[in-house]
C-alpha cells in the first residue's frame, strides 16, 4: 500500500512539475507590422545602393529621401492607413517583448557568447556586439530568443549573429529602449523593435526588420531581408500494429518514454559565458512537447489514483 501511495504521489507531481519546466516562449507577434521591413515615425533616409525586401512605412512623418538608389521589393507607405496600423501594431509588439519573463541577465558584451532559447537582459542596460554571437536552437526550429535592452544596441564593425542548431532569424527579437546602431559590414539577425531610432551604417546587413517607434531609420548601402520561417509541426506517433503481440509491444514502448525527435546540435557547445544572475530562464530545447509530457503524467496519475482506491476498498 505504501508503494502504491508513492507511485501516485510521483505521478501527481509529474503533472505539475513537468509542464512548467518544458514551457516555451512564443514568438513576438508583429501583427500589421509584420509585412514591413522598415518602419519609422519621423523620417527615413538612405544613401547608396540599398536593397529592401518588404514594405517601407512612415507615420506620422512624411519625409523619405534617397530612395532613388533603393531597390525595393515591396510597397512604400507614407503617412497612410497601413503605416499608421503598422505603428500601432509595433507598439503592441514592443510592449509584449518588454514584458516577457523569466529573464536571464547576461553581460552587456554579446561577442563570444553561445546562448540557447530564452529571454535575455543586459546587466548594464545596453547591448554591445563585437565579434560573433551564436544563438543555438538545440535542434528546435521554434526556439525563441528575446533580447531586452533598457537603452541601446550597438554592433561593432564586422560583427555578426550566427544561427546554429536550427535556430531561425524570424524567432529573434531585439527590444531596444532607445536606439540601435549597426556598425559597418556587421550582420544582425532578428527584428529590431526600437523606441527611438535605428541606424544601419555602410554595408551593414539585417536579416529581419528595422522598426522604429518614435524616431528615424537611417540607411547606407544596406541589405534588409527576412529569411523564410519554417514552423516545425508535431509529428504524431504511428499507430501500433493490429496484431496482438505487436500491439502489446507498442503499448509497452509508448508508456516507457517518448522517443527523442531532435537531439541537441553538436555544432555549438553550451553557453560559454554564464549569466551573472537569473530569474529562472527556461530553455525549450528539443524533445517531447509540454502537452505530450503532461498527458503521460496525467494518465499515470489517474491510473495510480484508481489503483489506490481499489486497494483501499479491498482492505476495508
Amino acid at each position: 500500500m505504501k508503494a502504491l501511495r508513492i507511485i501516485g504521489l510521483t505521478a501527481f507531481l509529474a503533472v505539475f512539475l513537468t509542464g512548467p519546466a518544458l514551457a516555451a516562449q512564443a514568438p513576438v507577434g508583429l501583427g500589421a507590422a509584420g509585412g514591413f521591413a522598415v518602419l519609422a515615425s519621423q523620417t527615413i533616409t538612405n544613401t547608396g545602393a540599398t536593397t529592401i525586401t518588404g514594405d517601407v512605412g512612415l507615420s506620422p512623418g512624411t519625409s523619405v529621401t534617397g530612395f532613388e538608389t533603393v531597390t525595393l521589393h515591396g510597397t512604400q507607405h507614407v503617412a497612410d492607413a497601413p503605416a499608421l496600423q503598422a505603428q500601432n501594431a509595433l507598439t503592441t509588439a514592443y510592449n509584449d517583448a518588454a514584458g516577457r519573463t523569466p529573464v536571464t541577465t547576461i553581460p552587456a558584451q554579446l561577442g563570444g557568447q553561445v546562448l540557447t532559447a530564452g529571454v535575455y537582459a543586459s546587466q548594464d542596460g545596453a547591448f554591445l556586439l563585437t565579434g560573433a554571437l551564436t544563438l543555438n536552437g538545440e535542434g528546435n526550429p521554434n526556439a525563441v530568443f528575446i533580447f531586452q535592452a533598457a537603452s541601446t544596441l550597438t554592433t561593432a564593425s564586422g560583427s555578426s549573429v550566427v544561427l546554429s542548431g536550427q535556430s531561425q532569424a524570424c524567432n529573434v527579437t531585439w527590444r531596444i529602449g532607445s536606439s540601435a546602431t549597426l556598425g559597418t559590414r556587421s550582420a544582425l539577425k532578428g527584428d529590431i523593435l526600437a523606441q527611438d531610432s535605428i541606424t544601419l551604417t555602410t554595408s551593414a546587413t539585417l536579416d529581419g526588420r528595422a522598426l522604429a517607434r518614435t524616431g528615424a531609420v537611417t540607411l547606407d548601402t544596406n541589405v534588409i531581408s527576412q529569411s523564410p520561417c519554417s514552423v516545425a509541426a508535431a509529428t504524431p506517433t504511428p499507430p501500433a500494429s493490429p496484431s496482438p503481440s505487436a500491439s502489446a509491444t507498442a503499448a509497452a514502448s509508448a508508456t516507457a518514454a517518448p522517443s527523442a525527435t531532435a537531439a541537441p546540435s553538436a555544432t555549438a557547445p553550451a553557453a560559454t559565458v554564464p549569466p551573472t544572475s537569473t530569474s529562472g530562464s527556461q530553455d525549450p530545447g528539443s524533445g517531447p512537447s509540454p502537452s505530450t509530457m503532461i498527458l503521460f503524467a496525467g494518465l499515470a496519475a489517474a491510473a495510480a489514483f484508481v489503483t489506490i482506491r481499489r486497494f483501499s476498498t479491498i482492505r476495508r
